[in-house]
């Protein structure tokens, strides 16, 4: 890493976001708010402890394409989705 790189960036560019710890009604500002902090070729790896439907119909009317969804865990109990940002 040089001196100069930004020591708040992962250097796989995945970002964790655990939506367990977070207070219900904070939660999908919350998850916004660190899609926009996001650029391009970034991932929010989102964990929770249900599958997210309703949230995930908000994520692709708000960001249409520039975001990817992928699953890589869909157990009850144990979900985590990628969120990969296109803009």
């Amino acid at each position: 890493m040089s001196q100069h790189a930004h020591l708040h960036l992962s250097e796989d560019r995945i970002y964790p976001f655990d939506a367990r710890g977070v207070a219900k009604r904070f939660r999908h500002a919350a998850i916004f708010g660190a899609l926009d902090a996001l650029g391009q070729g970034e991932t929010m790896r989102f964990v929770n402890d249900h599958d997210p439907l309703p949230l995930l119909d908000q994520l692709r009317a708000r960001y249409g394409d520039a975001v990817d969804i992928a699953y890589r865990q869909r157990e009850p109990g144990a979900i985590v989705i990628d969120f990969i940002v296109r803009r």
